[in-house]
């Protein structure tokens, strides 16, 4: 048998998710293919597989009657770079294991080794794990917008696209600054008015922070004005006393000089003796504020109009910008910072416009370099696709991209489409006009495996990369994904027993139905069961001998593949 490398190993546990009750599913190294008939649960599979690593999960994918669905996946032996971005995001990584967990229902929970994380924390995560490809992503490469990214990828563009996209961004903001500041000169001058208005109604009111407090306070002291110099007559009153009744303060003046005789005899009072004489003087103290407080009671009656005038215009002030006096004096501020920006906006405006040309060339510098780095790689990337599809069975096939220009863009200012033609004597013309659905599937092939040179994504899934494919075509892409498999782990949904039967693992999805509910259970093939299961595939459900036959004689066609040959052993880097 073939040598094999060393590779991630997933481990994908399933619970409650559509017809899957419940399901562990070991993958093993190179490539793992999932057969089953239609309707078994095969696509289900690569959702949950989706869904752990961050896709959106709906409560609709919940198995009837259960409250919550849940998915897990262990990754081992990860690369130790992988292995150091995971720690940076704030995950413990141990033996170089990852767990991803995730939940739906009851509780929407997602963790990475037993810690909870985001789901944007797994779609990063994920980033560096796999790589899924579903039938989605062949109608993406339909729309040309999405080839320049594919370039892009290939090229290793991140950095130079990232350079141009913050000048991009730069001279766009100057632009919308200027647009902002070169308003026509009416609305200018009807902002400046409403501006100086509103500014000079606020400035002459003189607010100042607290006084609505002041105001309302000073309104109920004028109210009780009566009261309050009745209760601060008595007060002082009781300290002085009367012609006739003694006062506190006399009373306490006899106090002290009582305890101060009997320090005499009684030397042990003389600390309450002093205590005494303290608090007389402090009662002293108290009788003269009181009569302060009378002396400054002296409230008109105009005073109380005055204030209620004054908070009305508060009031009206706060209607207009505010709800307080600090706030209607930080609208003040607002206000003066812009009617001075409009009164400066000529200069303000040149400033601008001095920017823009500063700009504007070196935006044009990236983006030209930008433009030229996409040609220089788009051409070695239609190469190397190119060789991929001879090997798919399209031999006549031809490639070429067809370049514009466009303004400047946040992707650049490159207009630019896949062409192709798989037939001589055709000129290249778009996918989306002549490829057909297998030719598609082909093309989309080749372009995965050949960004997949460029990245170190550990594990590719495949749902059906083989759609619209059959005959010697089916077969190729059974022998070209057995050679990516050499470099990485693959997982393939099929419905070809031309792809299956060069899987390193094979794996059955089928349904059945038990008391009334149905069930879909994974399970691996020895090879019997490889060889039943690729006779039903060509055959259906009645086996034949000459089926079984066949899928035997197939099943050892793909063990001769030169990938399985031993005298072409192959050297796997890590």
């Amino acid at each position: 048998r073939r040598q094999r490398q060393m590779c991630i190993r997933d481990r994908l546990y399933i619970k409650n998710i559509a017809v899957i009750s419940e399901a562990s599913i070991d993958f093993g190294p190179r490539f793992n293919v999932f057969t089953g008939e239609t309707g078994a649960g095969k696509t289900i599979l690569v959702s949950a597989i989706n869904g752990v690593l961050g896709a959106r999960m709906s409560r609709d994918i919940i198995r009837s009657g259960e409250d919550s669905a849940y998915v897990s996946a262990l990754f081992t032996q990860l690369p130790q770079d992988v292995c150091a971005k995971i720690e940076e995001m704030g995950f413990e990584m141990q033996d170089d294991t990852l767990l991803i967990a995730r939940e739906v229902g009851s509780r929407n929970l997602c963790k990475v080794n037993g810690r909870p994380a985001t789901v944007q924390l797994l779609r990063e995560i994920a980033s560096m794990l796999i790589d899924v490809h579903g039938q989605k992503d062949n109608h993406r490469l339909l729309s040309p917008e999405n080839h320049i990214a594919y370039i892009d990828a290939f090229g290793g563009l991140e950095n130079c696209r990232r350079e141009y996209q913050v000048l991009y961004e730069k001279i766009l903001e100057v632009r919308n600054q200027l647009e902002r500041v070169n308003r026509h000169d009416r609305e200018k001058e009807h902002q400046v008015d409403l501006l100086t208005y509103q500014i000079g109604e606020i400035e002459s009111a003189a607010l100042h922070p607290g006084e609505e407090e002041e105001l309302l306070l000073k309104r109920d002291q004028i109210a009780n004005a009566e009261r309050i110099i009745r209760l601060l007559s008595q007060s002082k009153q009781l300290l002085d006393g009367e012609e006739e009744v003694s006062g506190i303060l006399q009373m306490f003046e006899e106090l002290t000089n009582n305890l101060s005789q009997l320090t005499h005899f009684l030397p042990q009072m003389e600390p309450l003796a002093m205590r005494m004489e303290e608090i007389g003087y402090d009662l002293s103290d108290c009788a003269g504020d009181l009569g302060n407080y009378l002396d400054q009671m002296d409230y008109q009656p105009q005073e109380l109009e005055q204030v209620e005038e004054r908070l009305d215009l508060i009031y009206r002030l706060k209607r207009k910008y505010g709800n307080s006096v600090e706030e209607i004096l930080e609208y003040l501020e607002k206000s003066r910072e812009q009617l001075q920006q409009l009164n400066l906006s000529e200069e303000k405006a040149q400033e601008l416009q001095e920017e823009y040309l500063h700009l504007k060339p070196q935006v044009q510098q990236a983006a030209d370099l930008l433009t030229s780095r996409r040609h220089k790689a788009a051409k070695e990337f239609l190469s190397r696709v190119k060789k991929e599809l001879e090997f798919l069975n399209m031999p006549s096939v031809r490639l070429s991209v067809s370049a514009g220009r466009s303004g400047w863009k946040p992707d650049g200012q490159d207009e630019l489409e896949f062409l192709i033609s798989s037939n001589v004597g055709e000129e290249p013309k778009p996918l989306a006009k002549i490829a057909s659905g297998g030719e598609l599937s082909r093309v989309m092939l080749s372009i995965k495996n050949v960004l997949a040179q460029k990245d170190r994504v550990g594990t590719a899934v495949f749902d059906e990369i083989d759609t619209g494919v059959s005959g010697k075509a089916a077969q190729k892409i059974g022998q070209k994904l057995q050679e990516v498999s050499c470099n990485r782990q693959v997982i393939c949904v099929t419905h070809l027993a031309q792809v299956a039967v060069y899987a390193d693992h094979h794996l059955l999805i089928e349904k059945s139905e038990e008391d009334g509910r149905t069930y879909t259970r994974i399970k691996p093939l020895d090879r019997q069961g490889r060889v039943e299961e690729i006779a039903r595939m060509i055959s259906g459900e009645n086996l034949t001998e000459t089926a079984i036959q066949n899928a035997r004689e197939m099943l050892s066609l793909a063990d001769q593949n030169p990938i399985n040959n031993e005298n072409n052993p192959l050297t796997i880097e890590r």
